[in-house]
């Protein structure tokens, strides 16, 4: 399981990072959130993977047992999701007002026009 999430997170930085290096601003966005889900991956994978041990203290003990899932990685992965669709959605935003500006979404072409 760990190696094919290696593969995984391997495969999304990947082609995030080839969708970062391409001139268009919506590949760009599209890479960033690959980026950021390959990223969260790897912080899953790194916390330990338990499929059947919930990260839940029982009533009758004080702390985890050594076979819970550790809650930290995941408490990390949902502050990181919810920062990752912020910058998602602010930065749709300025794309589609560059959009409306330039009449393009290639970088290189934004650059050419005059304003």
């Amino acid at each position: 399981m760990h190696l094919l999430l290696a593969i995984l997170s391997g495969a999304l930085f990947a082609a995030g990072v080839w969708l970062i290096l391409r001139r268009s601003l919506a590949r760009l966005l599209l890479g960033l959130i690959l980026l950021s889900n390959a990223a969260n991956l790897i912080i899953l994978t790194a916390g330990g993977l338990q499929p059947d041990a919930p990260a839940i203290i029982g009533d009758d003990t004080k702390v985890l047992d050594a076979a819970a899932a550790d809650p930290l990685p995941q408490a990390l992965i949902l502050t990181a999701i919810v920062i990752s669709f912020g910058l998602f959605a602010f930065f749709l935003v300025l794309i589609k007002r560059a959009h409306q500006e330039t009449g393009t979404d290639d970088i290189d072409a934004m650059s050419e026009v005059e304003t």
